[in-house]
C-alpha cells in the first residue's frame, strides 16, 4: 500500500469515527445557550460603533432629536464633505500619520532596546536603574516642570516635540523585557560565542523572536500618538505642524458656537446653509474620522495581540 492510499485510509477512519459522534439533548441545549449569548455579546460591542456611523449619514436635525437609531434616515454624506473641507486638514493628516509612524517606530525599537539591556545581569546597577525607571510609571513632575523642560530644549514649536517626549514607554519596556527572559538563553549564547556584540545579538536574534510583544507595543503606541492632541495644544503655534486631531477637535468648539449663534438667531439663512453641521454631528462625524484609521489597522496585529500580552504579563 502507498504513501497516498495509507493517508486517505487513515482520514477516511477518523472521518468515520467523528461521523458516530451523538450529541444529547444537553448538549444541543448548551450549543443554542452558547451561541445565543456570544451572538448577544458580539451585538452590544458592534452597535455603539454602528450607531454612530448611521448618524453620521442621516439627517442631522433627526439626529439631533434621537430619531435615529437602527438604521439611517435621510441618507447623506455632506457631514464627511463638509469635515474634509476644512482648513489645513490635509497638512493635518499628514503630520498625524508622519507622528504616527515615525513615533511608533523609533518608540518601538528604543524602548525594546532598553527592555534587551535590563536583561542582562552584567549591567551596572541594573536593579537600580530598573527600579528608578519603574518609579516614573507612578510620579510625575506635573505640566509645568515638563513645559519648561521642553522650552529649555528648544523643541517648542517643532515636529520633534511629537516624537522625542514619548521615546520611552516605561510599561510597554516592562512587557518586552518580561518576554525577553522568557526566551531560551542558549540561542544568544551560541551568537555571544562567535563574537556577535550586545547590538548585533539583539538585532539579529531577539528582535525576530519578540515580533508578537513588539507588535503588541506598536499598536499601544500608535493608538497614543494617533489620538493625542494635548501635545500639540500646549506646544505647537504654527497652524501648519497642526495634527488632525487637533485641528478636528478646534471645529468642534468652533461648530458648538455656530450653534449658539444660530439658536439666538445671529447668523443668516446663506451662513446656516453653509454650515448645516450641528455640534452632534460633527461630534459623531469626527469620532468615525480618528478611530477607522485604527480599525483598519488592527486585523494586521490581531493575532499577535493575544499572544504578547498574555507572555509579557506573566511577570514584571
Amino acid at each position: 500500500m502507498g504513501e497516498k492510499e495509507k493517508v486517505a485510509k487513515v482520514r477516511e477512519i477518523s472521518g468515520r469515527r467523528k461521523n458516530k459522534i451523538k450529541y444529547s439533548v444537553g448538549d444541543h441545549i448548551f450549543q443554542i445557550i452558547n451561541y445565543t449569548v456570544f451572538t448577544l455579546i458580539t451585538l452590544i460591542c458592534v452597535y455603539p460603533f454602528y450607531y454612530i456611523v448611521i448618524n453620521t449619514i442621516s439627517d442631522n436635525k433627526l439626529v439631533d432629536l434621537g430619531r435615529v437609531m437602527f438604521y439611517p434616515i435621510g441618507l447623506h454624506f455632506d457631514n464627511y464633505v463638509n469635515i474634509m473641507k476644512l482648513p489645513n486638514m490635509g497638512t493635518g493628516a499628514i503630520n498625524s500619520v508622519a507622528r504616527t509612524v515615525i513615533g511608533t517606530v523609533l518608540c518601538t525599537l528604543i524602548t525594546s532596546y532598553m527592555a534587551y539591556l535590563f536583561t542582562k545581569e552584567e549591567l551596572w546597577g541594573r536593579k537600580v536603574w530598573y527600579r528608578l525607571t519603574v518609579a516614573t510609571m507612578y510620579f510625575s513632575a506635573g505640566l509645568i516642570p515638563v513645559y519648561l523642560n521642553i522650552k529649555m530644549l528648544g523643541l517648542m514649536d517643532t515636529f520633534w516635540v511629537y516624537i522625542i517626549p514619548s521615546l520611552i514607554s516605561v510599561y510597554n519596556m516592562v512587557l518586552v523585557k518580561t518576554y525577553i527572559e522568557s526566551l531560551p538563553a542558549s540561542l544568544e549564547e551560541s551568537a555571544q560565542i562567535d563574537g556577535a556584540g550586545y547590538f548585533r545579538r539583539f538585532a539579529v536574534i531577539v528582535l525576530p523572536l519578540c515580533v508578537p510583544i513588539l507588535a503588541t507595543i506598536a499598536l499601544y503606541s500608535a493608538v497614543g500618538h494617533w489620538n493625542n492632541f494635548m501635545d500639540c495644544l500646549l506646544y505647537i503655534q504654527s497652524p501648519k505642524l497642526y495634527t488632525l486631531q487637533y485641528i478636528l477637535n478646534m471645529y468642534f468648539r468652533q461648530a458648538a458656537q455656530l450653534a449658539q449663534q444660530i439658536a439666538n438667531g445671529t447668523v443668516s439663512a446663506n451662513e446656516q446653509a453653509l454650515n448645516a453641521l450641528t455640534p452632534t454631528s460633527v461630534k459623531l462625524t469626527v469620532t468615525v474620522v480618528i478611530t477607522v484609521p485604527i480599525l483598519l489597522v488592527y486585523p494586521f496585529v490581531q493575532r499577535y495581540f493575544v499572544k504578547g500580552i498574555m507572555v509579557g504579563a506573566v511577570k514584571g
